[in-house]
């Protein structure tokens, strides 16, 4: 790598520098994130339950899962919005165990099953549900369960297969695909000048990239993870501001495929909302009430027993907190629900939109992913909420202020899908009709956050 010294850089370009001269202060970081990571994951798994009376600051637990799923992860989410995907590389204890293992690794061919398009979707609906079903968020045992056995895969997917690359990030990851929807609006980015690039005047070895990306070739902040080791090379690559809405805009058929959108449609605003949605629903509690009865009347007891192991149902007599084996199939009943018809809802408008517009549906969904992200956020804060409850702290604007983050970036999404077919030109009957089969969904959307956020 050369920086030329009389180039005048501006700050942000010579920060993008400084990761680049400064890895080893990146690794030093990865690796102080994964002690933290470790200690706030698998240290509570082994101690007692906390007792009545325990609090946050005088009970590991609760401080560790408060950390961990009130303020870690919603972070995360602004942060990748905001920043790009600089969670994942400079921060991720995955990322980093992957990596790590990769180059000590046997250093194996990627297989053609590894590379599968669909892996981000299933993989992020499998852990959505099942820690629902597990408690993962309330217990250490099952966070230490679901997330421990993650991070164990991406260790041995990165000692099987790469040298030196974060194969797991970048095909296998449960939130790898979330990620790249939610970068695609980040006013911060890497970008890469293909002509700086081309008029180089000397031969430069490749780009460490770790996630195995095509340097020269990126022009958006989807894959990229933001780790700076490409920062100056060739005097092409530097860190910049841009505006957020225009890799969306800008995107074609080849930047977004029909796994990455149906993540969009089916996993954010379907599963994701199921899952935030099952406990508190006054409907759910009355489907399984009736459920029960119903099998109580038949003398069915089987589905009502609550015998199930912890590591498929949630199981903690010693809390008064078991799920019986109705449970289990309501749960994943009411979040296939809630997808269908939020889902379907969506899949449908986005489909409308694309044939009034005469444009790839796939594109046009991208509109929608401010009004994800904000849901994705809005959703984790609620476990919060609840948290901070539990302490005696209530914040009685915080649903107002929840309600203020979705309005927005609702407006962002409706303003991103007229921007769109304006830039396209669709003759303007066409592009109001494309415009309402994307809007009507999102209402729709709304209408089940509003309920959430404002249920009397």
């Amino acid at each position: 790598m050369r920086i030329v010294p009389h180039v005048r850089r501006g700050a942000l370009a010579r920060l993008g520098d400084a990761m680049a001269r400064h890895r080893r202060i990146i690794v030093a970081v990865q690796w102080a994130v994964v002690l933290v990571y470790a200690v706030l994951v698998a240290v509570p798994a082994f101690l007692p339950v906390p007792e009545a009376g325990a609090n946050l600051l005088n009970n590991l637990t609760l401080a560790a899962q408060f950390a961990f799923w009130g303020l870690w992860w919603p972070g995360v989410i602004v942060a990748t919005m905001l920043f790009g995907r600089i969670w994942c590389g400079v921060l991720c204890p995955e990322g980093a165990l992957a990596e790590f293992a990769s180059r000590h690794g046997r250093g194996g061919a990627i297989p053609r099953w590894v590379r599968w398009r669909c892996w981000p979707l299933v993989a992020f609906v499998a852990t959505t549900v099942y820690g629902q079903l597990v408690s993962v968020y309330e217990y250490p045992q099952a966070a230490l369960l679901v997330l421990g056995g993650s991070t164990l895969a991406a260790v041995a997917i990165g000692w099987a297969y790469g040298r030196g690359k974060r194969v797991w990030c970048r095909y296998l990851c449960p939130v790898s695909g979330v990620f790249a929807l939610l970068a695609r609006v980040a006013p911060l980015h890497f970008k890469v000048d293909r002509e700086a690039w081309a008029a180089y005047p000397r031969r430069t070895p490749a780009v460490d990239c770790a996630p195995l990306l095509s340097v020269q070739q990126m022009t958006g902040a989807a894959q990229c993870h933001a780790c700076g080791r490409c920062a100056g090379h060739r005097d092409a690559v530097t860190l910049s501001v841009r505006s957020p809405v225009v890799e969306i805009l800008a995107s074609g058929p080849r930047d977004v495929g029909r796994a990455e959108a149906w993540l969009l449609i089916w996993g954010l605003f379907g599963v994701a909302i199921g899952a935030f949605r099952w406990s508190a629903d006054p409907l759910f509690v009355a489907w399984r009430q009736q459920a029960a009865a119903w099998l109580a009347e038949r003398a069915w007891w089987k589905l009502l027993d609550t015998d199930a192991p912890w590591w498929l149902l949630t199981h903690y007599p010693a809390v008064g907190d078991t799920f019986t084996w109705l449970d289990g199939l309501l749960i994943p009943a009411y979040i296939g629900a809630v997808t269908l018809v939020l889902g379907g809802t969506l899949q449908t408008g986005a489909w409308a939109a694309g044939r009034l517009a005469r444009l790839p549906w796939t594109v046009l969904a991208l509109a929608w992913v401010p009004a994800a992200g904000a849901g994705v956020f809005v959703g984790l804060t609620l476990l919060t909420q609840t948290q901070l409850r539990a302490e005696g702290v209530y914040l009685p604007w915080l649903d107002t202020a929840r309600a203020a983050v979705l309005a927005l970036a609702f407006a962002a999404s409706l303003a991103l899908a007229a921007a769109r077919l304006a830039r396209e030109r669709v003759p303007p009957v066409r592009a109001a009709l494309a415009w309402m089969a994307l809007a009507v969904p999102l209402a729709l959307v709304g209408a089940a956050w509003w309920q959430q956020l404002f249920r009397a």
